[in-house]
């Protein structure tokens, strides 16, 4: 038996429900309404609806994000059904939690464990937190992404943990004889004035209820916090370092053997005809082959002989999507979709400075590759994947399946990274046509050569702007993106919003993605500095790549830009780029973190010809941060031997502070920044895919130039600034945009030459190109000569 407590949005009373509370309606500041359920055990829900605050007064010249972002969307679109998510006491002493968002490495389950204990008065190590699988009823609530899980689901856990407590209390009360206030919780043990005391574990089945009660509760005034605020290391490291923690690969589902595809030699190529089908099947290990849309799958004892099966494949292929295209041919398209630059309506006398930026093809792939198991039977079908839309994939699974929704089960499982990858659902849909196929349960993982052919894309983008100044003002910014399409067709986690960007004709397919894209873009991008009239625009075009937003959607690109201009404002205006920006921006908190970065870099300091320092700043998820790096471009290190890798410039310090709101784990925002950094220092300097006669070049990391090891400064400092704030923000994205940037303007400094093209190195295959057919290169037999 158990205590389950869950947060409750809906506004609608039961008459018929018992009532447990004597309390007016109108509720004071940190007061919550809330449900015990009926159950065997305690289960409880919080209310939401009257806790929402009135929103502050419009101000004159405020872009969308400042007044409604993408924050807001997603809590807002999850808030009906935060009353569907509960926490469950045990017998045992511990709370169960099984949230309703996709752990990918960001540490949420560690941060949601904390907010439990704390709210709960009970330790971490007794709070167990799992992943949902699907939940269809929870419509728009179990979408992971835009930094959103923390602050959508903050609240919610923390009233019903509440709901949880204090139910607690009042069966500890009738038990020890005792009145509620004067008992005392503390580490899942409540204790009487007299001494005796109860454990949350023998209270469980008392404190349960057999019908639903609505109760109040206050939730804890953040002054007396002790768990969240303090730095804690994460509650599943020791399994991830021990290889205990469980992946999709690590599965063991019976009869789900090694899976893999031969796939297109060009991007989007579909299959006519497995020449050579007797002979593969004769292969060592080979069980099962099958054409499926996206290639010919294989299925056998060993991922090894998979992968010689695939390569002894003699498939007939029909064309790609982009068949002889290449970046050149690309990017003229792009350029001719741009839309001109509006003339703003300024004194004559002003000056302009006008810059055009391009932004190559990046590839999301994450550390995990992508993969799935699954399991389709005549009547219904299972799947285990790492999904970040799981309620969008039972659907488009059951879809292509010619099942019902309620036939097909999804468990969302642990993964390794996403950085966009995981919004959506290709490798398990993929592997459940597999399965339908070969009539067999199916363990499916793309090889890392598939992922940058073809897997997801950040798009090709250019950035233009536009700005002008005079006496000492910016009048004007204009900026104007133009991208290759961006695919949002996972909308918000269902089918609803995800039909908005991919309808089911050509004409509305285009026109909802249109829509869909400029309302992200105008929802997450913000130029926080008073430059008189500000527009920022995106126009999308060329919707024959597979894409994706990947981390931090639009802002690096856009903050990269933004900023070289900025420093070129700041030049021709006899400025300091520190002292520009701090003049010109518009609220204190980002000064705030951009004088850190200042104080903490000791900006301005003298440097050998050739190196630079560079600052940049990012406004987005209700925080803001600052970076500052230092580069060096010497020929000595720019043309340093590296071991099959890309050499250019070497950052040598970054400082980074971040404005994050309320911070439930410091050392996890710590670890978001340093990945970010890592992000956002490979975008700018080495890291892109080229794309050449339809396919493209890049087929593993050893040729996919994301930061390495040797590209880490070896001076990395964080700061978290302290905030008054009761509410986190995001943080998973927010030191990309900044970091790119940062490395941006330093480059453009040690150089004395602004870049226009990035990443940096684009221009450079330093790599031996492996082949396209076959599709993948052979297992390695001996990895030893490739160490150090």
């Amino acid at each position: 038996m158990t205590l389950h407590a869950n947060a409750r949005t809906e506004r609608q009373e039961d008459p018929a429900a018992p009532v447990t509370t004597t309390a007016p309606m109108a509720l004071g500041r940190r007061s919550f309404l809330g449900y015990v359920m009926a159950g065997s055990t305690l289960v409880v829900a919080a209310d939401l609806a009257l806790a929402k605050p009135a929103r502050a007064a419009v101000p004159s010249g405020a872009q969308i994000p400042e007044l409604y972002d993408l924050e807001d969307l997603q809590t807002d679109a999850a808030a009906p059904t935060a009353n569907l998510i509960t926490v469950t006491l045990h017998e045992d002493g511990t709370a169960s939690f099984a949230i309703p968002r996709m752990e990918v490495g960001q540490g949420i389950t560690t941060s949601t464990a904390m907010i439990l204990a704390e709210e709960l008065d009970l330790p971490v190590e007794k709070i167990v937190v799992t992943l949902a699988p699907s939940r269809p009823e929870l419509v728009m609530n179990q979408l992971t992404g835009g930094s959103n899980t923390t602050v959508s689901t903050y609240t919610p856990i923390r009233v019903a943990a509440a709901i949880a407590k204090g139910a607690l209390l009042d069966a500890a009360a009738a038990q020890l004889g005792a009145e509620v206030a004067r008992l005392e919780s503390h580490q899942g043990v409540v204790t009487a004035p007299d001494g005796s005391s109860v454990t949350y574990g023998e209270l469980a089945t008392k404190a349960a209820s057999a019908t639903d009660r609505r109760v109040e509760v206050q939730l804890k005034e953040r002054a007396d916090f002790s768990v969240i605020g303090t730095p804690r290391n994460r509650t599943d490291a020791l399994a991830a370092v021990t290889g205990k923690k469980k992946f999709s690969m690590d599965l063991h589902v019976p009869g789900a053997l090694p899976t893999m595809v031969c796939r297109p030699p060009t991007l989007n190529g579909s299959p006519k005809k497995l020449r050579n089908k007797a002979e593969i099947l004769r292969m060592p290990g080979v069980r099962n082959v099958a054409k499926v849309d996206t290639g010919i799958a294989v299925r056998a004892e060993t991922f090894g002989q998979c992968i010689d099966a695939i390569r002894a494949m003699d498939v007939a292929w029909n064309p790609g999507t982009v068949e002889g295209e290449s970046d050149q041919t690309v990017l003229a398209r792009l350029r001719k979709a741009e839309v001109p630059l509006a003339v703003p309506d300024v004194d004559p006398l002003a000056k302009t400075v006008e810059e055009s930026f391009t932004f190559m093809f990046r590839s999301s792939a994450a550390l995990e590759p992508n993969s799935a198991v699954a399991d389709v039977r005549k009547d219904r079908a299972t799947i285990w994947a790492g999904l970040k839309v799981p309620i969008l994939a039972q659907q488009n699974i059951a879809k292509a399946l010619g099942m019902s929704q309620d036939q097909v089960t999804v468990n969302v499982i642990t993964g390794g990274g996403s950085f966009g990858h995981k919004l959506f659902s290709d490798a398990a849909i993929e592997a459940a046509k597999i399965s339908q196929k070969m009539g067999k349960p199916v363990r499916l993982m793309w090889h890392r050569a598939d992922e940058p052919r073809q897997g997801r894309l950040h798009p090709m983008v250019t950035s233009r702007i536009r700005a002008t100044h005079l006496g000492g003002q910016v009048l004007s910014f204009e900026q104007r993106n133009t991208s290759v399409v961006t695919d949002f067709s996972h909308g918000l986690g269902e089918m609803i919003t995800s039909t908005i960007d991919e309808a089911p004709t050509e004409v509305g397919r285009q026109l909802g993605g249109f829509g869909f894209s400029q309302s992200i873009f105008a929802l997450t991008q913000e130029l926080p500095y008073n430059f008189g009239l500000v527009t920022q625009l995106l126009d999308e075009t060329d919707d024959r790549f597979n894409t994706g937003s990947m981390r931090n959607i639009y802002s690096p690109d856009t903050a990269v830009a933004n900023e070289l201009v900025i420093d070129r404002l700041a030049r021709q205006m006899g400025k300091d780029p520190l002292a520009f920006r701090l003049e010109f921006l518009k609220d204190e908190r980002t000064k705030a973190v951009l004088q850190k970065v200042a104080d903490e870099g000791r900006w301005g300091r003298k440097m050998p010809a050739g190196m630079a320092q560079g600052i940049a700043i990012h406004k987005e998820y209700k925080g803001c941060t600052a970076v500052l790096v230092e580069i060096d471009t010497r020929p000595r290190t720019v043309n340093r031997e590296i071991y099959h890798g890309v050499t250019g410039p070497r950052v040598t310090k970054a400082v980074v502070a971040v404005d994050a709101g309320l911070v439930i784990n410091p050392r996890g925002l710590e670890a978001q920044m340093m990945g970010g950094f890592s992000d956002g220092m490979a975008l700018t300097l080495t890291s892109s895919c080229h794309l050449r006669d339809g396919h493209f070049l890049e087929a593993s990391w050893d040729n996919y130039f994301y930061t390495r090891q040797w590209n880490v400064p070896p001076e990395f400092e964080v700061h978290v600034m302290p905030s008054d704030s009761d509410q986190p923000g995001g943080a998973g994205e927010a030191g990309v945009a900044a970091s790119a940037a940062a490395v941006a303007c330093a480059y453009a400094r040690a150089t004395k030459k602004m870049p226009t093209r990035f990443p940096i190195n684009h221009g450079t295959v330093s790599f031996k190109v492996k082949s396209f057919v076959p599709p993948v290169p052979p297992s390695p037999t001996n990895g030893l000569k490739h160490t150090y």
